[in-house]
């Protein structure tokens, strides 16, 4: 597993890519650092490492005493592939979610059952069940072992969440301590433009596409000012993970949601509250009433 460190500078290099994206800069462009960390938010330290990142990638060029200058064009930055790497920890949490989903895994289980199955350190697991308790998809059992919460059944789950989402994310908006930084939302932007505008859909890997949406709901829970409705997103958001990536093969749909969202950011930038609200609200009803006619086989 990379270093945290590691996963960081690419993280990085991810928001000073959409950050070059919404610029337009041409190649041969001088990136340099101090406007760039001022746009981010950060220090020149990390955009350093990030600008090195990208330069190991080929979409940077770094010249002695001169600093890093860009070798692509928009439409190739499109194509670079900038994932952190999944922990151990999330990668066992992926594999019993959707093991207990596809009914490989029985409602009640054992630590040592489960680790004998799928062969992991025992520190692993132990983190691992914590944070499926913490967020609600298993609980002890009275006796011995662990149990799997109803919450699993995907149609239950996904109807559930849309709705608790509805009630909390338009209402988010309108906290009196919303504090939507300028840069947040520009870099909010910047990666939604990069999938509209985006030639190919069926080339951005899932991930790449879940990652966009994630981190518009994230960073708006955030701007709320809340920790709780913070961590209420992120938990819905690891839900997500496991129970919609299918949906993210329907392209058109993307390009729709990314639009609907780009709206938001908009409403947000000319500090209309309010319209954001509204509009969050009809994006979540959508994808709510998405999930119910699943359910009706409509």
């Amino acid at each position: 597993m990379q270093p945290d460190s590691s996963a960081s500078s690419l993280r990085i290099a991810r928001q000073l890519l959409d950050l070059i994206y919404e610029a337009r800069f041409d190649p041969g462009q001088h990136l340099r650092e101090q406007p760039l960390a001022d746009a981010l938010g950060v220090s020149r330290t990390p955009v350093r490492a990030g600008l090195k990142e990208l330069t190991r990638l080929g979409a940077v060029e770094a010249r002695p005493n001169q600093g890093f200058f860009l070798l692509k064009g928009a439409d190739e930055l499109q194509q670079l592939d900038i994932e952190p790497p999944q922990s151990s920890d999330q990668t066992l949490y992926e594999l019993l979610v959707r093991d207990r989903i596809a009914g490989a895994l029985p409602e009640s289980f054992t630590q040592t059952e489960i680790s004998q199955r799928y062969d992991v350190d025992r520190g692993i697991l132990t983190r691992t069940l914590v944070k499926l308790s913490e967020d609600g998809l298993i609980a002890r059992n009275a006796g011995h072992g662990w149990r799997f919460q109803q919450t699993l059944n995907s149609e239950v789950a996904l109807r559930n969440s849309y709705g608790f989402r509805l009630m909390i994310e338009p209402a988010a908006l309108l906290s009196p301590q919303l504090r939507a930084d300028r840069a947040m939302l520009k870099r909010l932007r910047a990666q939604h433009l990069r999938l509209i505008t985006h030639p190919d859909l069926t080339q951005v890997p899932a991930r790449d596409i879940f990652e966009t949406d994630a981190a518009f709901h994230e960073s708006l829970a955030e701007a709320s000012g809340n920790l709780f409705v913070l961590q209420a997103i992120q938990q819905q958001n690891r839900l997500r993970r496991l129970l919609e990536f299918g949906s993210y093969q329907n392209k058109r749909r993307v390009k729709e949601w990314c639009e609907e969202h780009v709206a938001i950011i908009d409403a947000l930038r000319e500090n209309r509250p309010q319209q954001a609200a509204e509009l969050m609200k009809t994006h979540l009803q959508f994808a709510f009433d998405q999930v119910q006619m699943r359910k009706t086989g409509a």
